[in-house]
C-alpha cells in the first residue's frame, strides 16, 4: 500500500479547508474529506483581520455591520458603534464551499464522505471513509492526518488522548427572510441578547445576512428548549412572521483541549481541538487560524521527519490567542451566571472605554495595551459591579 498523500484533512469547514489550501500551496499532496450538505449554525461574523489574513473577497460578505446592540434582561440596550471599520458577515452555506473550492484550486484533492477510522497496517496512517455517492468504503494512505471534523470529532475521539471529553454547548439558529428596516431590525446592526429566558448561560443573537437573517442562541443547560427560546427571540425582534428558510443546530466547544496531537501522526484543529472563543462563541477566525498552525506543523514534520512539531501547533496557537481566551473566559464566568450579572454587563457596555477597547481587540484579534489608564478604569468598574457597590443599572 503506497503513501498516496502527504496529509489527509478530515473536515471541510473553514478550518480544514484552510489547512488543505495552505499545505497544497506549499507543494504537498493533500486530500480533503468532507461530508457535504451540512451547514453549521453560525452567526457568521468575521473580523477585518480575518478578511485580511485569509484573503476573503468582498463577494463573500453578505452584510457589513457598523453597530452592535447589547440587550439586557430588562430590555435596556446600548448601541456600540464600530469605529474605523466594520464587521463582515458570511453565510456558511456558501462561504464553506468557497473555501473548499479554493483549496481544490490550490491542488487539494476533494473527497466527499464520512470519516470512519484510521488504520496503520504498515505503520503509517490509512484514513478510511464512506463515499457519499456510492456508499463504498474507501481508503486514503498518507503520512499525516489533520482532524478538523468539529466538536464531536471522530478523529479526536479515536486518536488523541482526552479527545472524548471535550465540553460543549449546543447552538441553534434559524435562517429567516430579512424584513425591511424598522425600529426593531437594522440590516447593519448585530443584536446580542443577554437574557436568561433566551439562554440561561450564554446569549441570543440576531445577525443580518443581507437578504436573510440568523436568529439563534446557545446553551449548555440540559433540557432547555432551544426552539421555544428562539421563537421568543424572533417575536421580540419583530421576526415572528418572517419566512423560515432553514433550521440548524450543532455543538460548540467550550475550551481548548489539553492536547491536540497523538505524538505520532495526527493533529487536531478548530472545533475538534476545542477552539472557540469563550463569552462570544466566535469560531470562524479561530478555526482558520487553527487550520493554519496545524498545516504549518505538518509542513515542518514533512520537511524534518520530527513528529514533535505536531505538538507545536497548540503551543503556537495559544501563544497568539491564549491571553484573549483567558480574559473572555473570566468575563463569561463573571457575567453569564445570572440575569443580575447580565444586567450589570450591559451597563458596563455603556462605558466608552469598554466599547473602544472591546472592538479594537475584536477587530485585530489581540489585546490592546496602548491605553493603560482605560484598563485601570475598566478594572475598577468591574470590581464595583461584581462586588455590588453599584446597582445593575450603574448607580452607586
Amino acid at each position: 500500500m503506497t503513501q498516496d498523500y502527504d496529509v489527509v484533512v478530515v473536515g471541510g469547514g473553514p478550518c480544514g479547508a484552510t489547512a488543505a489550501e495552505d499545505l497544497a500551496r506549499a507543494g504537498h499532496r493533500v486530500a480533503l474529506i468532507d461530508k457535504a450538505g451540512r451547514i453549521k449554525p453560525c452567526g457568521g461574523a468575521v473580523p477585518p483581520r480575518m478578511i485580511r489574513d485569509f484573503a476573503i473577497p468582498d463577494d463573500q460578505l453578505v452584510a457589513r455591520i457598523d453597530t452592535a446592540r447589547m440587550v439586557s434582561p430588562t430590555g435596556r440596550h446600548v448601541d456600540i458603534p464600530i469605529e474605523n471599520g466594520f464587521v463582515g458577515m458570511v453565510d456558511r452555506e456558501h462561504f464553506d464551499e468557497f473555501l473548499r473550492a479554493r483549496a481544490a484550486t490550490a491542488g487539494a484533492h476533494r473527497h466527499t464522505g464520512t470519516f470512519l477510522r484510521v488504520e496503520r497496517p504498515q505503520g503509517t496512517p490509512v484514513v478510511h471513509y464512506r463515499d457519499k455517492a456510492t456508499g463504498a468504503e474507501r481508503a486514503l494512505p498518507c503520512r499525516l492526518v489533520i482532524g478538523a471534523d468539529g466538536a464531536r470529532s471522530g478523529v479526536a475521539r479515536a486518536e488523541v488522548p482526552g479527545g472524548k471529553d471535550i465540553p460543549y454547548v449546543i447552538a441553534y439558529h434559524e435562517i429567516v427572510a430579512a424584513p425591511p428596516r424598522s425600529a426593531d431590525y437594522d440590516p447593519h446592526r448585530c443584536d446580542v441578547v443577554y437574557d436568561g429566558r433566551i439562554s440561561p448561560d450564554f446569549y441570543g443573537w440576531v445577525f443580518p445576512h443581507g437578504g436573510q437573517c440568523s436568529v439563534g442562541m446557545g446553551t449548555g443547560r440540559d433540557g432547555f428548549d432551544l426552539k421555544a427560546a428562539t421563537a421568543d427571540l424572533r417575536r421580540n425582534a419583530g421576526l415572528e412572521g418572517a419566512e423560515t428558510i432553514r433550521r440548524e443546530g450543532a455543538p460548540i466547544p467550550l475550551k481548548p483541549l489539553d492536547r491536540w496531537d497523538n505524538g505520532r501522526d495526527v493533529v487536531l484543529a478548530g472545533d475538534a481541538a476545542g477552539v472557540v472563543a469563550p463569552s462570544s462563541g466566535e469560531g470562524i477566525f479561530y478555526a482558520m487560524a487553527g487550520g493554519r498552525v496545524a498545516a504549518e506543523a505538518c509542513d515542518k514534520v514533512l520537511a524534518t521527519g520530527r513528529v514533535a512539531h505536531l505538538a507545536k501547533a497548540r503551543k503556537r496557537f495559544l501563544k497568539q490567542h491564549g491571553a484573549v481566551f483567558r480574559i473572555l473566559g473570566a468575563m463569561q464566568d463573571a457575567y453569564y451566571r445570572s440575569d443580575d450579572r447580565r444586567e450589570r454587563f450591559v451597563t458596563l457596555c455603556h462605558d466608552v472605554d469598554v466599547q473602544r477597547l472591546t472592538f479594537e481587540a475584536y477587530m485585530n484579534k489581540e489585546l490592546v495595551h496602548a491605553r493603560p489608564l482605560a484598563h485601570i478604569k475598566i478594572g475598577l468598574k468591574n470590581l464595583a459591579h461584581l462586588s455590588g457597590l453599584v446597582s445593575a443599572t450603574g448607580r452607586a
